[in-house]
């Protein structure tokens, strides 16, 4: 079976390196050829346009920045469809729109295609390890048919079937939600503490302490990132955060569902890019509120 895997970014450049590594026939495209030098390395072969990679192509991946890049890159000139074969499988593992992967579904049904979506969570350093977790929609017999190639970059306890084809981005916008808004309370709360004259690395220690900080965001974000000030490591970048807050909100008005700490969030991430700090950290929201408070919350040296 030949896979193919575009968009080599962040996520996917690991992601499909894993793949390669797993020992499968992989090729790969992206916007950026020097992107896939690693792969062509590897082993993995290189093609010019997404029509190319599937008409040689058993099971197809992408990996995307978003619901306009998925689109292209399925139906726009020398897209998927394009050169796509009957009875192939594509997964994108791109956080995207519920209604989008319900409608390509549809689109590639036609084809007789199927089309699963899988969104992956874990940052950068999940897809660097191959621990991500994959949360897929899709039908459960082509999920346990697929289900090995996704634990190549997943860990295997996390690859986990949600439902039917747009559940995996709905578990996963609703996973953002939490993880991105719990962020910004912790930029609000920490700067209160600082200000008001406790060290930041013991007020972190008293939160890790408590009930809610067994998260991730203060024992991996705070410590790694805000404390040192290293922003410019990016495990998810703040203009990414803000797509995903803009995507649960269209969701929650499709089903009728209140969201203000979800819209709230969404104009905290846009005031931190109109900041310019939208390709840093999503972790960048501290600096909005340490912009407004006039306090930096960083390790003494």
């Amino acid at each position: 079976m030949k896979i193919g895997f575009i968009g080599l970014g962040n996520m996917g450049r690991h992601m499909a390196r894993h793949i390669i590594q797993a020992g499968y026939e992989v090729i790969v495209h992206d916007l950026d050829e020097l992107a896939a030098e690693e792969h062509l390395e590897l082993g993995a072969e290189w093609a010019k346009n997404p029509a190319e990679l599937a008409a040689q192509s058993q099971l197809i991946f992408t990996s995307l920045p978003g619901p306009k890049e998925v689109e292209t890159v399925a139906f726009g000139e020398k897209g998927l469809a394009e050169g796509i074969k009957p009875d192939t499988t594509y997964v994108d593992l791109s956080t995207n729109s519920p209604a989008l992967s319900k409608k390509l579904h549809q689109d590639f049904e036609r084809l007789s295609v199927e089309m699963l979506d899988a969104p992956v969570s874990g940052g950068t350093t999940g897809a660097k390890d191959g621990t991500l977790a994959v949360l897929v929609g899709g039908t459960p017999e082509k999920f346990e048919l697929i289900k090995e190639v996704l634990a190549t970059f997943g860990d295997p306890s996390r690859v986990l079937h949600l439902g039917s084809i747009g559940s995996g981005n709905i578990a996963k916008l609703s996973h953002n939600l939490v993880s991105i808004t719990s962020g910004m309370v912790l930029a609000e709360a920490m700067s209160l503490g600082v200000k008001a004259g406790v060290n930041p690395a013991a007020l972190l220690e008293a939160i890790q302490g408590g009930a809610f900080g067994r998260g991730g965001a203060v024992h991996f974000a705070v410590p790694n990132i805000v404390l040192p000030g290293k922003f410019d490591d990016v495990q998810f970048a703040l203009e990414l955060a803000r797509k995903d807050l803009r995507l649960a909100l269209d969701l929650a008005r499709d089903v009728n569902v209140p969201a203000r700490f979800c819209a709230a969030a969404e104009q905290e991430a846009t005031e931190g890019i109109n900041d310019g700090y939208g390709k840093l950290d999503q972790t960048a929201a501290f600096l909005v509120q340490e912009r407004r408070t006039g306090v930096e919350v960083r390790r003494s040296e």
